[in-house]
Formats: structure tokens, sequence, C-alpha cells
């Protein structure tokens, strides 16, 4: 009888309700199904996105969420939404507050092909990204634009690994990957005929146009994409990777790319012969007033340049390549930095010269085969260390 009376006096009140207070119960029931339903898993997530989001919140759980969130949006660079590309082989994910204003993109590309099966690779992109995370500083409405070239597997650890490596970092970034095979198909046909000069095989092979995506970038990349850096992934940063992007204020008029000087005596090896036959030419010379060539693991280009300078665009031509290739006697194994190399000896405008602390070499291989007596005027670089390359496998001082 108690538990009678106790229902009947339930009924009682839930009759004395009036009719709009019943309607409004109704309504926040019904929103709260809408949102458990509609809002759980049904979004149609990127998987890129959608995976380092995941990934990322095992890692968070006691930091800002808002902060950390990836936007699920797929996000052009230069600003908008953009699908996902499967012609372009792109899969994008975008670290960034919500409706977050940007007035600059820093685009930064570096080479990820081969890492899953590199333990040595996976460490070096560990060091690489934990210490530009460490000291990158960017304004507030500055997104840094990180782009790999990569195959499917690599694709996929970088996308485990990148969310902790940047965990530190306090800026705003937008991560893009490239399919190796998309870019090479592009590339091969404008570098087939310089790949037999500066490539370690003995033809032109499509597996190698990749070695040469920065001598050609500006005609396979996007027309709106104006500026970016392209780094070698065995690097160290020491300091604001923002301070880099401010060199290319300094480009001279016709300059088109941004790279330093090699510090050690390769070039001096490998063109033995035009030297043997120019006994008092600068060219393999170590500096100051020599020409030492280049090194790639750092370079600054700009694209907006390279597509309007004529003298770049007609050093491409396959005549010209032979022609310089055959006026030094030049056969090297180094790609891209060959090609920049031999250019810069005939044509050094092109070119605007980083301090040697933007690009630290270490390796210090030609110093014990055959060049000893001289190899400390290359491998010398005064000035503060902006930038460590540890290039030929050479450890990297600790911090």
């Amino acid at each position: 009888m108690g538990i009678l009376r106790v229902l009947v006096n339930t009924m009682g009140r839930v009759s004395t309700f009036r009719s709009y207070q019943f309607v409004l119960l109704l309504t926040a029931a019904l929103a709260v199904v809408a949102f458990y339903f509609f809002g759980s898993e049904r979004h149609d997530f990127s998987s890129t996105t959608k995976r380092i989001k995941q990934t990322q919140a095992s890692h968070n759980t006691n930091r800002n969420d808002a902060d950390l969130s990836l936007d699920t949006r797929l996000v052009h660079p230069e600003g908008g939404e953009l699908e996902r590309d499967g012609e372009e082989g792109e899969v994008r994910a975008r670290r960034a507050d919500s409706g977050h204003e940007v007035s600059q993109y820093y685009h930064a590309l570096m080479m990820f092909t081969k890492v899953d099966k590199s333990r040595s690779l996976q460490e070096k992109f560990r060091v690489a990204m934990l210490s530009m995370a460490k000291y990158s500083l960017f304004l507030d409405k500055e997104v840094l634009v990180l782009h790999f070239v990569s195959d499917e597997a690599s694709r996929e650890l970088g996308e485990r690994m990148l969310p902790e490596l940047l965990l530190v970092g306090t800026f705003q970034y937008e991560v893009v990957f490239h399919d190796v095979g998309v870019l090479s198909q592009k590339l091969f046909p404008i570098v087939e005929a310089m790949q037999k000069h500066f490539s370690a095989g003995s033809g032109a092979y499509y597996s190698d146009a990749i070695f040469f995506l920065s001598v050609a970038m500006h005609h396979i990349m996007p027309t709106d994409l104006q500026r970016i850096v392209q780094l070698d992934l065995d690097l160290k940063y020491r300091s604001n990777i923002r301070e880099l992007f401010l060199e290319f204020d300094h480009f001279p008029p016709g300059a088109v790319i941004g790279i330093a000087r090699e510090m050690q005596p390769v070039y001096r090896h490998t063109f033995w012969q035009y030297r043997k036959e120019n006994p008092q030419s600068r060219v393999g010379e170590p500096p100051p007033d020599g020409l030492p060539g280049f090194n790639s693991g750092v370079m600054l280009l700009d694209l907006g340049a390279m597509r309007t300078s004529a003298l770049y665009n007609q050093l491409l031509e396959p005549r010209n390549v032979a022609q310089l290739a055959d006026q030094y006697h030049f056969r090297g194994h180094l790609g891209d930095q060959d090609f920049f190399s031999m250019i810069g000896m005939e044509h050094p405008g092109l070119f605007h010269q980083l301090a040697c602390g933007w690009n630290r070499q270490l390796c210090t291989w030609w110093r014990e085969h055959g060049y000893g007596d001289v190899f400390q005027l290359y491998y010398r670089c005064e000035g503060p260390v902006y930038i460590y390359h540890g290039n030929c496998n050479t450890p990297i001082p600790d911090d």
C-alpha cells in the first residue's frame, strides 16, 4: 500500500505540470539523444586526421584539449578548405585553434622515405623534430606547414610519431604528406637529362628523380606556394627556425636559392681535372675567396623567383646541363647539390649564401681521405651555430 501511495502521489505531481513545462522537458530529452547519436563517431574524418587526433589525445590527458586538438578539416596551406586530393597524393592534417585567423604560413619540406625500415632514420627524425619544436617560436597568427615526401609505410609511421615529437611546441602547425611516387612521376621528364651527370648510378633512373626535387620544385608545386625551406632529416636545431625564413628577405636581386657552402673539400676533388687545366681558377678553392661549392642540407627555395628567372630555367635545359658538365669535366653523385654547385661556379648571383651556422656540417670524411692538409680551411665555421648537420652519419653534440 505504501508503494501504491507513492505512485499515486507522483502521478499527481506530474499531472500538475503545466503543458509548456512538459514540452520543455521533452525537447531537452530529444536534444540529449541527438547529441549522443549524431555527435559520437559518425563524422567523415580523414583517416590521417583521425589517427593523429587519437594518438595525440593519448599523450595529452593533462593538457588543454582546446589547445591541442587537431582541426578535423582538410586545410589548404594558403587558406580555405581543401578536400583530400588523391591525384596529388597529398594527405593533410592540422593542429590549430578552430577558427583561428592566419596571417602567414611558413613552409618547410623534408624527405621522409623508407623511414619505417631504418632505426637510424627514425632516430634522426626524432632528434630533428624534438629540437625544432623546442626552439621554434611563431606569432599567434602564424602557422608552420611541415611537408613530408613519403611512401605509404613511412607516412603511417610519421603520423604516429609527430604528435608526440611536436608536443612541446607552442606554435600552430599543419602537416602535409606528399606521395613520393606521384612527385617522382612529375619530376622525371624535367630532370632525366641531368641525372646521368649527378647521380650515383650509371644512368637516369625514375627512382632517382626525387633527389632533384629542389631543382624543379617550382614546376610541380602549386603556383600559390611562393617560398619553401627544404631540410635534411639529419639536423638538430639550436635556434628558432622562424629566423631562417627571414633570410629570404636578404636575397640580392637575381638570387633564387639560399644555401650554405660545402664545408669539406668535396668539390676540390670533384673538379680536379678542371682545376688542373685552369690552375688560377677559384673553382673548388676554400673560402673566403674560393668557390667551394654548396651543401644542400638546408636550402631556401624562392619558388616565385625560380619560376620567373629566365637564366635559371635555361640552365635546366638538357643541352645547357650537358654543356656545363663538359666544360667543367664534372661527374657527381650528390643529386641537387651537385647541380647547384656546378651552376654556382658559373652563375654565383643565383644564390644567396647562408652563414655556415645555418648548416654546420659535422662530417670529416675527407680529412682522412687525402685532404688532411687543407681540410680545416673548408671545415672551420666562425660565429654561432643555429643548425647542426650530422651528415655522413656523424654524431651531433648534445646541448
